[in-house]
């Protein structure tokens, strides 16, 4: 069982930065991809980035290339996103996700554990 607690959402600005943090439970952090998704009010969860178990593999959505960057410290169990240049459309909960396989996924129904949430808001 893993327990996945994010945070650094917040209210930021059209143009502005935020870090999201997740913390995970557990000793085998490093065999889990992890991932971030995000669902905004009426939509799906969307996929918006992936990184793998020792972190040599990423994958993002095309909507936030160039503009967020996941990363992770498995010494830490954390997997971090960093957001710039952030849009009023990226408003969502933003969800961090742990999928026990070496293969990183972008389909939501793969990951086999979620945390409970953190909102960004976007001003514009």
């Amino acid at each position: 069982q893993v327990q996945l607690v994010e945070s650094g959402g917040g209210l930021v600005q059209a143009g502005g930065s935020l870090r999201l943090s997740c913390a995970a439970s557990g000793r085998t952090f490093s065999a889990y991809v992890m991932g971030w998704f995000r669902q905004a009010p009426g939509k799906e969860r969307e996929f918006v980035a992936a990184i793998s178990g020792r972190g040599g593999s990423t994958n993002y959505a095309d909507s936030v290339k160039g503009r967020f960057t996941i990363s992770r410290d498995n010494a830490k169990n954390t997997v971090y996103l960093q957001m710039a240049s952030l849009k009023p459309e990226d408003t969502a909960v933003y969800y961090c996700a742990a999928r026990l396989s070496p293969v990183i996924a972008v389909t939501p129904q793969l990951y086999n554990y979620w945390g409970q949430g953190t909102q960004v808001t976007v001003s514009s």
